[in-house]
């Protein structure tokens, strides 16, 4: 055990993030802007940030607002649609552009390096699903979050929203869709590296890159004291009175390292994913939108069949997919061992409940894993009858790790993001994937509400929260007016009028 004799002032800080990817570079940010002078440690195991989920090519760039993803509106065994997920998601949404907007007002950020405004598309086929969407839009479009919401099966209107979809179709196919302008496409990569390249500079402020860490520990006056190796550099031991482990899916290993009672509920399962590519300019300057389809029967949120107009490093580009794969890695550029680590006597029983429960998950992952490319090829041309090979090349995407939880039911897959945090709010560690990085801003306010109570409640905070977020407090669900009143600001500050 370390005792706080065995570091000096230059080892200790206020706060100590470990990964710099959107999730912790959005923490700093908020901490940095609500107290500039504590004193942050940023640690990630990679030669710079958001290198790893946050990187543009390894997640799917939509700022996901619930306009076109028809699994955040599940139906309900009567038939009707659960809409809840939907607002809450929305509301997420508004509140990451209105701190992307304040940062812009300072003179922080350019909207332009990484937001794209881009019409957000629902797709569906058959009379079924085609009632279903009619259903979906009628309740979502009833209200204001989602009143500019468009409705159409009529093939001409369809040609005008997605020529490329709608080529070489039979004019008697049935298909159906809805439309919000307002959507956006997100370089996350590039919002990470804003982030911390505004921060940076700042003498409160350090950042490790290429250094790893091996273990952590808490003392019994709550200190927490973490190993830090950085290659053939010696260990260095460093102090701090509260941790956020950002990690992406190697959060979960260092969360059982970490020893809080907490993390002994938790297992993960990592599931891979690919996309396949188009840098054609005659297609990408045809297609100008985010269209979502239906997830297969037992595929997880993050396998929804998408095409994207994505701007990746500025270059436009369309994507495809993404098609599932499987590895026991819990990062891109983690060890195949990462799974077998994380198995405990304490979450190997919620495991094995977990995979037993999801059966079809498993059939679903083993079909993808023996797909050649001509059945990518096939998959794609329900989306594009005239696809051609030729134009489109298949890229590793990003690597997810599913959340696996003992509750009083058993051993449950969860598929969305969960903080966990310790008993003395000292360790918050975010587990899970989607939707992930576009309510990171939501989620690290949750983390300070937690972790940080005493300072959100001071005059101080609260003063510099609402200059972060001035309908902070305001349900703009329900207060049609405020809704309205942020989202005209938003959109001017971020140039997506």
């Amino acid at each position: 055990m370390f005792t706080k004799s065995t570091l000096d002032s230059e080892n200790t800080y206020d706060a100590i993030l470990v990964g710099a990817g959107i999730m912790s570079s959005t923490l700093a940010v908020l901490l940095h802007e609500l107290e500039p002078d504590l004193r942050l440690l940023v640690v990630e195991r990679l030669s710079s940030a958001g290198l790893e989920s946050s990187c543009a090519k390894n997640n799917a760039g939509t700022g996901h607002a619930a306009n076109c993803e028809l699994n955040y509106t599940p139906i309900h065994d009567d038939g009707s649609i659960c809409t809840t997920k939907a607002f809450e998601i929305n509301k997420s949404f508004e509140q990451s552009l209105e701190f992307w907007a304040s940062l812009v007002e300072k003179g922080k950020l350019i909207p332009e390096t990484f937001l794209n405004k881009l019409p957000h598309i629902s797709l569906v086929f058959g009379d079924k699903d085609i009632s279903l969407l009619k259903k979906r839009f009628s309740e979502l479009s009833s209200h204001a979050a989602f009143a500019q919401m468009e409705f159409t099966k009529d093939h001409d209107e369809l040609k005008d929203w997605i020529p490329l979809i709608m080529d070489g179709r039979q004019k008697s196919e049935k298909i159906a869709a809805t439309r919000i302008k307002r959507g956006t496409d997100i370089d996350f990569g590039n919002l990470t590296r804003s982030y911390i390249n505004q921060i940076e500079g700042a003498r409160s402020i350090e950042i490790n890159y290429s250094t790893n860490v091996d273990n952590l520990q808490q003392d019994t006056e709550g200190d927490w004291y973490l190993s830090l190796e950085a290659g053939a550099k010696k260990n260095r031991i460093v102090r701090s009175k509260f941790v956020f482990l950002g990690a992406g899916g190697g959060a979960l290993t260092l969360l059982q390292k970490s020893g809080i009672p907490e993390g002994l509920l938790y297992a993960g399962f990592p599931v891979s994913g690919k996309w396949l590519i188009c840098e054609e300019e005659k297609l990408t300057k045809t297609h100008n939108a985010k269209v979502y389809g239906n997830a297969a029967v037992g595929a997880p949120p993050m396998s929804v069949p998408h095409l994207d107009t994505r701007w990746i490093d500025g270059k436009r580009s369309l994507l495809f997919g993404p098609f599932a794969g499987f590895s026991s890695n819990f990062l891109k550029y983690g060890s195949k061992l990462d799974l077998f680590r994380s198995i405990k006597t304490t979450n190997l029983f919620s495991m094995l409940q977990a995979g037993l429960g999801n059966i079809d998950l498993g059939k679903y992952l083993l079909n993808q894993l023996i797909q050649k490319n001509e059945d990518r090829i096939e998959t794609l041309k329900r989306f594009l009858p005239v696809a051609s090979p030729d134009d489109w090349k298949l890229s590793i995407a990003g690597q997810r790790v599913q959340i696996i939880k003992q509750t009083p039911k058993g051993g449950v897959l969860k598929m969305g993001t969960e903080v966990v945090t310790s008993s003395d709010g000292s360790l918050a560690a975010l587990l899970g994937a989607s939707p992930g990085a576009s309510t990171a801003v939501t989620i690290m306010i949750e983390v300070l509400n937690r972790c940080w109570h005493k300072k959100m409640k001071s005059s101080k905070w609260k003063n510099k929260m609402l200059e972060l977020f001035p309908s902070i407090g305001i349900d703009i669900n329900s207060n049609q007016d405020a809704l309205l009143a942020i989202r005209k600001r938003n959109d001017f500050l971020l140039k997506l009028i």
